[in-house]
C-alpha cells in the first residue's frame, strides 16, 4: 500500500535510475533517497488526532489509563467492528463519563478515529510495512480448526524482493525476483542462474517512508494450463524505458508500464517469445510497480487475465478512463487475441482488452475452477482491501467511492475532482471488505488432496498484517474466516503442489525464502 501523495511526489521527483559505479554482481543498487530531493511523507492526521482528543483517558499508545480502559490487548465492551468503535466515539458513555464527540467532531473524523483504533488493535501501523520485524518460523505441529500441518522451507537467502511462484509438474518451481527476473529453484532446493534472454528486470531501487520502490520490476510468472503439451510460461513484467514518451523526454527520467510475454525455457534460455500486450508509450509513468497489480491468471476457456493497478500519473487519474490501462483487469485469448465478447470491443474510446475496470491495487487475481469465475483481491488505502468477484464491463469503483479512507483520514471521493457523475447502484461492491486493511496480497482456491477439508476455501496472504488466512465463502458472502499463520512475515505469494501441498513466498528483508505446509500426518 502507498499513501495517496506517493505518485505526485514521484512524478516531480523520482526516477528509478543506478548510480554510476560499479556493482557486484547479483547485488541491486540502491538509490539514495536524499539524492531524489523527496519530502518527508506527510504526517499521520488521524494518528494526530487520536492523541488529542483520546489519548488523555486511552493512554497514548491505547494502553488505558485511570480516565479509561485499553483499546487493544483486549475485547471491546460494546463491539470491536469499525461501526460498533464509531457508534462509542459519536455517543459517548455518560454513566461512565464518556462525552459523546458527534457534536465537535465531524462523522469522517469520528470514522477515521475509529479505523485508527483497529488498525492498532491489528497492530498495522501506518508507516511499518514489517520488512525488516522479527522473523521466526514456526516448528513442530501447528494446530488449525481442520488440519494440523507443519512447515519445511525450501529455501531461503533469496532477494529480499520475490514476486511470484510457480510449481513445474517435475516438482521444480520457477521464481520472479523484482529486481533480478526469473530463475528456477531445484527439487533440493537450489537457485539456478537467471534465465538468460528473459526480459530484463531493474536492480535500482529506493525507499519512500520504508517502503521499497523501482521501475522495471518482474511480477508474476505462470504456466499456460496446457504446458506439458505446448511448453508456454507467461510473463508479466514493468517495462522500462529511457526517452519513450513526452514524460520521460521533459523529465529526464525513466518510465515504465505492464506487460504481458510469452516464451519457453529451453537449456536455460528463454525463447520463442511473444509479445501479448503492451500499452501506448503515451500510458508508461514514473509510477513505481508498487502500483502495478501485476498478477495473471487462466480461465478454462482458453483466456488468460491480466491485473494492472494505479500505474497512472496520479492514483486518481485514468482509473475510469477506458481508454487508459490503468486500474483494469484485462482479458485475452491466451495467444494475445482480443476475444470479441470483451465488453468494450468496438469502441473507439475504449482499450479492447479491458474486462473490469475501477480497480485500485489487484494484488490477488485467481480462477475458481468450481465456479468457473474469476476473482481478485485489491488494496484499497487506509481500509478498503477487497475480494471482487470480477463481471464483465462492471466499475469498481475506484476511486469515486471505498469503504477505506485516504491516508490523511479524508474520504475516498474523488468524483467531484475528475468531473464524474456517477450513481453509486452501478459501481460493483466488494464480496468481502477489509477494514482495517490488512494488505491483502496473493490468493489461491485450494484444491488438493492434502489438506481436503479446505478444499474451495480461499488461502490468502498479507503484507502488513503479516498473516496468513483461510477463507470460506458460502453464496458470495464471507461464511468463515481463520488465521493459519499470525503475525509472521510477509506473504508474497501462494500456489498448491501437485500433491496439494502449499507454497508460500516470503518477503523479509533478511532474505526472500519459499516454505511449504505440508500435512502434519503426511506418512
Amino acid at each position: 500500500m502507498i499513501r495517496s501523495l506517493i505518485c505526485a511526489l514521484l512524478a516531480a521527483a523520482c526516477a528509478a535510475n543506478s548510480f554510476a559505479g560499479a556493482q557486484p554482481e547479483g547485488v541491486p543498487p540502491v538509490v539514495d533517497l536524499r539524492k531524489l530531493n523527496m519530502p518527508d511523507a506527510p504526517p499521520d492526521l488521524v494518528a494526530r488526532l487520536y492523541q488529542r482528543e483520546c489519548a488523555v483517558c486511552h493512554g497514548e499508545a491505547l494502553q488505558g489509563a485511570p480516565q479509561g480502559t485499553a483499546l487493544k490487548g483486549a475485547g471491546l465492551l460494546h463491539g470491536n467492528s469499525s461501526d460498533d468503535i464509531a457508534k462509542s466515539i459519536a455517543e459517548g458513555f455518560s454513566d461512565r463519563g464518556m462525552p459523546g464527540f458527534s457534536p465537535t467532531l465531524s462523522e469522517t473524523q469520528i470514522r477515521s478515529l475509529a479505523l485508527y483504533i483497529l488498525e492498532q488493535r491489528q497492530g498495522t501501523n501506518l508507516e511499518d510495512f514489517r520488512y525488516n520485524a522479527p522473523l521466526d518460523i514456526p516448528t513442530g505441529v501447528i494446530e488449525s480448526e481442520r488440519h494440523n500441518f507443519n512447515i519445511e522451507t525450501v529455501i531461503d537467502e533469496l532477494d529480499p524482493l520475490p514476486f511470484s511462484i510457480e510449481p513445474l509438474p517435475d516438482g521444480r518451481l520457477l521464481l520472479t525476483e523484482k529486481r533480478r527476473g526469473l530463475s528456477i529453484i531445484s527439487t533440493d532446493g537450489k537457485q539456478s542462474a537467471l534465465i538468460r534472454g528473459a526480459p530484463k528486470a531493474y536492480g535500482d531501487s529506493f525507499n519512500f517512508v520504508g517502503q521499497p520502490m523501482g521501475l522495471g520490476w518482474m511480477m508474476e510468472v505462470a504456466l499456460h494450463p496446457g504446458y506439458e503439451n505446448n511448453g508456454w510460461i507467461y510473463l508479466h513484467y514493468g517495462d522500462r524505458c529511457s526517452g519513450c514518451n513526452h514524460l520521460s523526454r521533459q523529465s529526464g527520467q525513466d518510465v515504465s508500464m505492464n506487460k504481458l510475454v510469452r516464451g519457453r525455457i529451453r537449456n536455460g534460455e528463454w525463447v520463442d517469445q511473444e509479445v501479448l500486450w503492451q500499452a501506448r508509450r503515451e500510458h508508461y509513468s514514473v509510477m513505481p510497480e508498487i502500483g502495478a497489480g501485476g498478477r495473471i491468471a487462466f480461465d478454462n476457456e482458453g483466456h488468460v487475465y491480466f491485473g494492472v493497478g494505479i500505474k497512472g500519473p496520479l492514483e486518481h487519474i485514468g482509473i475510469q478512463d477506458l481508454s487508459t490501462p490503468y486500474g483494469k483487469i484485462m482479458r485475452l485469448h491466451d495467444d494475445g487475441r482480443v476475444p470479441d465478447d470483451n465488453p468494450f470491443v468496438g469502441r473507439p474510446d475504449a482499450e479492447s482488452a479491458i474486462w473490469t475496470y475501477g480497480h485500485r491495487n489487484p494484488q490477488g487475481l485467481e480462477f475458481n475452477p468450481a465456479t468457473s469465475e474469476i476473482w481478485s483481491s485489491e488494496m484499497g488505502p487506509r481500509g478498503g482491501d477487497e475480494f471482487n468477484l470480477l463481471e464483465p464491463g462492471l466499475n469498481y469503483g475506484w476511486p469515486l467511492v471505498s469503504l477505506g479512507v485516504n491516508y490523511n483520514g479524508k474520504p475516498v471521493a474523488w468524483g467531484r475532482a475528475l468531473g464524474i457523475d456517477f450513481d453509486p447502484s452501478d459501481l460493483k461492491p466488494p464480496v468481502v471488505d477489509f477494514t482495517p486493511a490488512p494488505a491483502l496480497s496473493s490468493f489461491v482456491f485450494y484444491q488438493g488432496d492434502m489438506f481436503p477439508e479446505w478444499n474451495g476455501d480461499i488461502i490468502v496472504g498479507t503484507l502488513r498484517a503479516s498473516d496468513l488466512l483461510r477463507i470460506r465463502l458460502t453464496k458470495h458472502q464471507l461464511a468463515h474466516q481463520e488465521t493459519l499463520l499470525e503475525d509472521m512475515v510477509r506473504f508474497r505469494d501462494i500456489e498448491v503442489g501437485p500433491t496439494g501441498e502449499i507454497y508460500l513466498l516470503l518477503e523479509h528483508d533478511s532474505g526472500g525464502r519459499i516454505i511449504k505446509l505440508i500435512s502434519a500426518f503426511r506418512q
